[in-house]
């Protein structure tokens, strides 16, 4: 009886011994496991910019002009007349046929407008109508820009100070430059990282979460808008380590 109860005692203590070791034990995990959670916990957040510039290769140019006449059947034959030369023009100085378009005329009645002063002398139905080039030939559309004044001296009067009248330049290969910048912009916010982590004693780690912005494209400045400037900024968060 007096063995059976040492037993038991012995039993008890070693039970005892084995739940105070499994509890260190698991002490032990939960604090490596805090530690290293806090470990991962330290990010940093980096930018990466790549910005480059290239010429627009599409160009739109509305050549807008006007005319006037007292009498609507010869306004429309001045209207086609004008269109025409335009085009032979265009044509003859190397822009394709399917490269150049025209809208319908605006036509404006004087007498039908309440506010008219019925001035005699002016013409009663004036007209405006544009000419619009669509290329891909920059250079030669540009140099065409200003040679225009020589069918100013043929009678036809131009105008071009409207908002729908502006020459329009675009860059459409952003598919073709996309994989590159992106690599750059990624390439440059990791070398910020990197030296981030070295000026604080740390190690970089892994990328966390990262996330490309917008594409922007705009001319590099008012006075060269066929001069596209591209950029875009990547955003990368990496894991910091001791």
């Amino acid at each position: 009886m007096q063995q059976t109860g040492r037993t038991w005692v012995v039993s008890a203590s070693i039970l005892g011994l084995c739940l105070l070791l499994g509890l260190a034990a698991l002490g032990y995990q939960l604090g490596s496991s805090a530690i290293e959670y806090k470990q991962m916990d330290r990010v940093v957040t980096v930018k990466g910019l790549s910005e480059r510039e290239y010429p627009a290769d599409v160009v739109i140019w509305p050549i807008q002009f006007t005319e006037a006449s007292n009498n609507l059947e010869a306004l429309y034959a001045s209207l086609e007349r004008s269109t025409g030369m335009i085009r032979d023009f265009l044509e003859s100085r190397g822009i394709a046929s399917e490269d150049i378009g025209s809208s319908a005329p605006a036509i404006n009645d004087r007498s039908a407008q309440t506010y008219s002063s019925g001035d005699e002398g002016q013409f009663r139905y004036t007209a405006s109508q544009t000419v619009t080039v669509y290329s891909d030939e920059v250079d030669n559309v540009r140099e065409l820009m200003q040679s225009l004044s020589a069918l100013g001296k043929q009678g036809i009067v131009f105008t071009g100070g409207g908002y729908d009248a502006q020459v329009e330049y675009l860059f459409t290969r952003l598919n073709d430059v996309k994989p590159d910048m992106i690599e750059e912009a990624t390439r440059k916010a990791r070398e910020v990282a990197e030296k981030f982590a070295e000026d604080s004693d740390s190690r970089l780690g892994k990328i966390r979460n990262a996330s490309q912005g917008q594409f922007s494209i705009s001319p590099r400045d008012t006075n060269n808008p066929q001069i596209k400037q591209v950029r875009v900024v990547s955003t990368v968060e990496y894991y910091l380590a001791d």
